[in-house]
C-alpha cells in the first residue's frame, strides 16, 4: 500500500514496534535511502514511527527525527485517516513534507474510494 501511494516508495521492516523501517526509491531523480524507528503499530488503528529524510539536508542524529502518526477512527460507515506529523528539523523540511502529503493523501483517497 505505501508504494501505491508515496511515489512507488519501497518500505522494509518486519512491522514490529521498536524495529527499524527503511524507504528507499527515487523522487525527482535522485535516489533516497531513508529510515526510522516503528514507535507504535496497533492493528487497524494507529502507526507512529521516527523518520530521519536525506532530502531534510540535516545530520542523521536523533533530534533532526520527524515523527509521523496515522491514525483510523471509525465513523459510522466509513473510517477517517488522520497523519500528523511533527518535530520537523528546518522550514524547508516541513514546506518538502507539505507538498509530497497533500499529493500523497489524494492519492490514497482517489485508490480506496475506487
Amino acid at each position: 500500500m505505501i508504494k501505491l501511494y508515496l511515489f512507488g516508495t519501497q518500505a522494509i521492516s518486519d512491522w514490529k514496534e521498536g524495529s527499524s523501517i527503511i524507504f528507499t526509491g527515487v523522487w525527482n531523480g535522485k535516489e533516497y535511502k531513508d529510515h526510522g524507528t516503528i514507535l507504535k503499530l496497533e492493528k487497524e488503528k494507529m502507526f507512529r514511527y521516527n523518520y530521519w529524510s536525506s532530502f531534510s539536508g540535516v545530520a542523521n542524529i536523533p533530534e533532526n527525527y520527524s515523527i509521523l502518526t496515522f491514525e483510523l477512527k471509525p465513523e459510522g460507515n466509513f473510517t477517517s485517516l488522520s497523519l500528523t506529523q511533527e518535530n520537523f528539523p528546518n522550514p524547508a523540511a516541513y514546506e518538502h513534507s507539505d507538498v509530497g502529503w497533500n499529493q500523497a493523501l489524494n492519492i490514497l483517497k482517489e485508490n480506496l474510494e475506487k
